[in-house]
């Protein structure tokens, strides 16, 4: 087949109705590089997103970070229907992309579950980056993306609570708020404030607002947050271990949650479960995104 050299993802077209110019392609597909990893994030991200709008069914708080502590959904609860119609929509959507590969690649149709249809797509991500139909294709989950996020994680805000304040004798809580959809006035989407200064997210002592980090920070504030110290301090003690959410280390780090999936399950980082959820071992999400930093320098 032939293949243009502009790229035909969501992104680069997104982005040239905006008036930025289209990405060429890249290892013989329709994508440029970005794109690629970008569908490629999004399918990893969806089966996720499927599980989190099953917990909102459920009855769980919408991208609560805490364990309910009472059993059983609560009497009267309102049915979610957005969680409800995304989640159908990522079967039926998934679904209909696995079909088009299986029927014409001569495979036999994976099982109608997000988790199934999304491992099939991604082996064959390749095949389908060269697809005709690839533009649509990518553009179709992009959306499921967002809609599957904003069903799980609806709350306009919340917080990521981080652990103690390693400030001596500081008896406060530490803790990164959240907004969903929007950043903090003057905070670009790298976490810059329009000074050119770090900024970013700030994470904050609930004892003594002087005690404040940039999100930026986090490496070096978790670090000392382990020896029971403050940044530049010299009073060690026993290390605690902290575990975060998918979304709670796209946060920190700045990073696409498709890309937190993909890291988690490529670098094996610890995980355990709590009331549904996955949480990962900060100390393995820490040191995989040094060793990036260190890479790119």
């Amino acid at each position: 087949m032939t293949v243009s050299a502009l790229c035909h993802g969501e992104g680069c077209r997104s982005g040239n109705a905006g008036g930025r110019p289209r990405r060429r392609t890249a290892g013989g597909g329709r994508l440029c590089r970005p794109c690629r990893e970008h569908l490629d994030a999004g399918l990893a991200e969806l089966a996720h997103l499927y599980e989190e709008c099953g917990r909102v069914l459920g009855g769980a708080s919408p991208g609560s970070l805490r364990e309910r502590t009472t059993g059983g959904a609560l009497s009267g609860l309102p049915f979610n229907g957005a969680a409800a119609d995304v989640r159908a929509r990522m079967v039926s959507v998934l679904g209909s992309w696995s079909g088009l590969v299986a029927q014409q690649r001569g495979f036999a149709p994976p099982p109608r579950t997000v988790a199934d249809l999304t491992a099939f797509l991604l082996r064959n991500a390749d095949w389908l980056a060269a697809h005709p139909a690839v533009g649509e294709a990518s553009e179709e989950i992009a959306r499921l993306v967002r809609a599957g996020r904003r069903a799980a994680f609806p709350d306009p805000a919340r917080t990521i609570r981080l652990g103690g304040c390693p400030e001596p004798g500081c008896p406060g809580a530490l803790a990164l708020p959240v907004r969903a959809g929007k950043r903090a006035a003057g905070t670009s989407a790298v976490g810059t404030s329009a000074a050119g200064t770090p900024a970013g997210p700030a994470i904050v002592c609930d004892a003594d607002p002087r005690h404040r980090w940039t999100s930026e920070q986090w490496s070096r504030l978790s670090e000392a947050m382990d020896s029971g110290r403050a940044p530049g301090a010299a009073a060690p003690a026993p290390a605690t271990e902290r575990w975060l959410t998918a979304a709670d280390i796209a946060q920190l780090w700045h990073t696409p949650t498709g890309t937190v999936y993909r890291l988690a399950s490529e670098q094996r980082w610890r995980r355990q479960g709590r009331a549904g959820r996955t949480y990962y071992h900060e100390g393995d999400v820490r040191a995989c995104f040094e060793r990036r930093a260190a890479a790119r320098t």
